[in-house]
């Protein structure tokens, strides 16, 4: 079993997860010597702080271990994504590959011996998407009824949390004026829109009325955000998306909890003030993203 995106996954089982990480964070002790003796391989194209600390962390809190692989000191930068993933899935236990490209984790996935986790490409970001679903189970105590308004670019994060969302039964309206073309996967909006769970709206204010969550993520993916060449793009998407930033203003009237993915671009997507406010969960959200590491790693190697 991989976890690349939840197509392959029933609500109940990706609920199974959710609960998995709620129990860990709860009970910690209780898992500490699940992975005793595994070997994870976490390979990295794209930059990150949390999927690499929540993973490495998890697998130590485990009594497994973890071994960091930055693509651009490896021979995937110079030999066949196939035959390097043939080599390594035969020395480790699983694989996090976090990639530009889904279609490059697509060939890991057919070359790899062991189950390989999606740490997040272009098209999906299922390990996010399950810490998100911890957290707003949380808060709600439910996921029945919930209703969750992402407002943004629809990106990777975006396609994750509408596949998880219409699957375990939460309401999900997206406020998107611009879609992230790499990102598109029509099957799954296909998919999502036949459960009558997701719709898409340009009214921010519409979107808002009785949501117990808002959601936001970064206008520019982050390996563009400081690049000069990129800079033209960035300028019209800020033009575009400056409307919709969370804002007290954009807020008035909502009493929905605020949630960010990170990193978080303050003064961009939402303001500072909304950050460090008595509604925003964003760290614990963060925070949550050890669970979901956790609960993924215990799923995928067989340990409940």
């Amino acid at each position: 079993m991989h976890l690349i995106n939840f197509k392959e996954l029933s609500g109940q089982q990706i609920m199974e997860i959710v609960d998995k990480g709620i129990e860990i964070k709860r009970n910690p002790k209780k898992y500490r010597g699940a992975l005793e003796g595994k070997t994870l391989a976490m390979i990295f194209q794209k930059t990150s702080t949390r999927t690499r600390v929540s993973f490495e962390v998890a697998m130590t809190q485990l009594s497994g271990h973890a071994i960091y692989m930055d693509w651009r000191v490896t021979n995937f930068t110079i030999a066949d994504i196939y035959d390097e993933t043939q080599y390594l899935s035969r020395n480790v236990d699983c694989i996090l590959a976090r990639l530009i490209r889904d279609s490059d984790l697509q060939v890991m996935v057919k070359a790899s011996q062991v189950p390989v986790i999606n740490g997040c490409d272009e098209k999906y970001h299922p390990t996010q998407a399950i810490a998100d679903l911890i957290t707003m189970k949380e808060k709600k105590s439910t996921l029945k009824d919930a209703k969750l308004v992402y407002v943004g670019v629809h990106n990777n994060v975006c396609n994750s949390l509408i596949e998880a969302c219409t699957k375990v039964g939460v309401e999900i309206v997206t406020v998107t004026p611009i879609f992230n073309e790499p990102s598109r996967d029509d099957e799954l909006l296909d998919s999502a829109k036949k459960t009558g769970l997701y719709r898409t709206t340009l009214d921010l204010k519409e979107a808002l009325k009785d949501a117990d969550f808002v959601y936001t993520d970064t206008w520019i993916d982050m390996e563009f955000f400081q690049d000069p060449k990129y800079a033209e793009e960035k300028e019209k998407r800020m033009r575009i998306m400056i409307p919709y930033q969370i804002n007290e203003k954009n807020l008035a009237g909502s009493n929905a909890w605020i949630m960010h993915d990170m990193p978080i671009h303050r003064g961009y997507e939402i303001s500072s003030d909304i950050i460090e406010s008595s509604k925003s969960i964003i760290y614990e959200q963060s925070e949550n993203r050890l669970y979901s590491a956790k609960a993924i790693l215990l799923k995928l190697l067989g340990k409940y």
